[in-house]
């Protein structure tokens, strides 16, 4: 009896003594689809095997109401070890000194990932590139063909896209050539940035410390963009544009990955085609076309107790083989590591190759921790132009009065 009772008394100490060793890890993300979740609970249950003394506990966050929960958590200092931003929080968590500084712990990473520019503020990089985003021109080749625009057309200038989204608004009534989005937020300035940075236009000069968003050039693109949404417009939010598009009524769209996704998966007959933003000008040796560029990073929690064991999560989870996986399973096509990006799934599919393409020619807006107010304003000014027949130039000039009174307090 005392022999038993002594096994019984060291099991017990060798599961305390186990189970006090275990680091538990908690991480916060906001991939929820159905086609999707399985693979990152599968991932996590895969590094938990390679990985028996770290436990990784999944928290699920909605687009609606995540930056919220996240800033709160942090204010309060309850936040997880591992938390997914998009690209244009981090600089807002990092200026208030939420989030930890991984510099060292990447250096010899840098050249293996686009995006760490999306993370680094003040010299600091503050997270792991995991999934990046773009967006490309769609077209109608159906409707191309019927305005006589055929023999390899290509357009890959303003000047070839007014032209073509012309020519097919004039085929009859219920065609556009153009699907404008309506003042939509968080994704009207989405859509009208490409042309500003391909025009030539920023946000800032180069040091930083003067806002020209009022620029020449950028009067051009908001000028060149209302003709497009008054002579050729569709207008609609992004999924009325997408679903206008994919019923055959609209010429050219710029969208991102998951339109390929719902076309594949609605099983859709278009006989549709992508291509790099055409640039304002265009010549045989340069692409002067420009998208927009955003990001999902994995960032840890500077007050996390278990930093070592969050970054080699990370590290997993965003590893070349993990993100292929991820793509295949979700459709998309903008992996951060550029091993996975020169994978044949990519690189032998015509229309996943132009994002990969894409994301060598794309901009991110600056990392600003005001960006989101900064953003607000340059949607107020196109949403001005557009829908309130205010004048580029004008509108324009009032959105850098406010951004730099915003940048004064």
């Amino acid at each position: 009896m005392r022999i038993a009772t002594t096994v019984l008394f060291f099991a017990v100490l060798v599961l305390a003594q186990s189970a006090a060793s275990e680091t538990t890890l908690t991480w916060w993300q906001f991939w929820t689809d159905p086609t999707i979740r399985p693979v990152i609970a599968s991932m996590v249950e895969e590094f938990e095997q390679a990985n028996p003394d770290i436990k990784v506990e999944l928290t699920d966050l909605t687009w609606s109401n995540g930056h919220e929960k996240i800033a709160i958590a942090f204010a309060s200092g309850s936040g997880p070890d591992i938390v997914e931003l998009g690209s244009d929080w981090i600089a807002q968590f990092a200026a208030n000194n939420r989030l930890a500084d991984i510099s060292p712990d990447v250096a010899e990473e840098l050249k293996e990932y686009d995006g760490w520019s999306m993370a680094t503020y003040d010299d600091k990089i503050y997270g792991q590139p995991w999934i990046l985003g773009t967006r490309v021109l769609f077209w109608n080749q159906d409707l191309l063909d019927r305005a006589d625009l055929r023999d390899g057309f290509l357009p890959i200038s303003w000047a070839h896209l007014d032209t073509a989204s012309h020519r097919i608004t004039d085929l009859g009534r219920d065609i556009y050539g153009w699907g404008s989005n309506t003042a939509e937020k968080h994704r009207l300035y989405k859509k009208f940035m490409p042309f500003f940075w391909s025009a030539g236009a920023r946000v800032y000069t180069d040091s930083g410390g003067f806002c020209i968003v009022s620029s020449e050039p950028a009067v051009r693109a908001l000028r060149f963009y209302k003709r497009l949404h008054d002579d050729c417009g569709y207008v609609a939010n992004q999924r009325g544009i997408e679903d206008a598009f994919l019923d055959g009524k609209i010429g050219f769209i710029i969208s991102g990955d998951w339109l390929l996704k719902r076309i594949e998966q609605e099983g859709h007959s278009l006989n549709f085609r992508t291509i790099l933003i055409p640039g304002e000008t265009q010549t045989e040796f340069k692409i002067g076309g420009r998208s927009f560029m955003g990001g999902e990073f994995l960032t840890i929690n500077a007050a996390s107790e278990n930093k070592e064991a969050a970054l080699k999560f990370v590290k997993f989870i965003t590893s070349p083989e993990n993100q292929l996986r991820f793509c295949k399973a979700n459709k998309s096509a903008n992996p951060s590591s550029k091993t996975a990006q020169s994978n044949d799934y990519f690189q032998n599919d015509p229309n996943l190759k132009t994002f990969i393409a894409q994301l060598n020619h794309a901009v991110h807006p600056p990392v600003d921790p005001d960006w989101v107010f900064i953003e607000s304003e340059l949607e107020k000014a196109v949403e001005s132009v557009l829908f309130e027949n205010a004048g580029p130039g004008a509108a324009l000039l009032d959105a850098r009065i406010n951004i730099a009174k915003l940048k004064e307090k």
